[in-house]
């Protein structure tokens, strides 16, 4: 009997779409107001983009389009919510077992909080968002992944009032994703 063979896909070579949450709280100094922010994030990622270097066991590391749509709730501070989205390049280093993968993606966008007249807080609804994601993508199985973060979040209206404290929060994130 004659059994045919074929080369599953790598993980990164298909479109995926995930769920990220997590838990965020102030750090630096901008705003006076204490911060925490429970993200929640619909998060589509590109097949490979860019296949930066191939090892010869088999690690690889890539590039990949992340797009990520924002919906935040302000546990404490001066807002109550925040909806936006993100744009980032993600690079994924793929270890020779094809099923994990570290990851740092760096990126931003804009979205809208329902900014009042509280002192430290952002003044204005239209904000601008810079982020920083880190961690270790783990295949569950051949189309699922557990997804575990740090994360990092600038948010600010770009100085377009007076004063423009700005929001940084740091956290961790968990997530699934699902290769289609």
């Amino acid at each position: 009997m004659l059994l045919a063979s074929y080369a599953m896909a790598h993980p990164s070579d298909s479109w995926s779409w995930g769920i990220e949450s997590g838990y965020l709280t102030k750090v630096g100094n901008n705003s006076p107001l204490d911060y925490e922010i429970i993200p929640t994030q619909f998060v589509l990622h590109s097949p490979v983009l860019f296949d930066l270097w191939e090892g010869e066991s088999g690690d690889r590391l890539v590039v990949r389009n992340r797009f990520a749509v924002i919906g935040e709730t302000i546990v404490e501070g001066a807002e109550d919510y925040y909806v936006g989205f993100t744009a980032a390049p993600s690079l994924e280093y793929w270890f020779p077992n094809e099923q994990t993968a570290l990851f740092l993606a760096v990126g931003g966008g804009a979205g809208f909080t329902n900014a009042g007249s509280i002192e430290g807080g952002q003044g204005q609804d239209f904000t601008l968002n810079w982020f920083a994601q880190s961690g270790v993508r783990q295949q569950l199985r051949d189309d699922l992944d557990l997804i575990v973060g740090a994360y990092y979040s600038h948010r600010s209206n770009g100085g377009q009032t007076n004063p423009n404290p700005g929001i940084d929060v740091l956290g961790a994130t968990v997530g699934l994703s699902w290769s289609f």
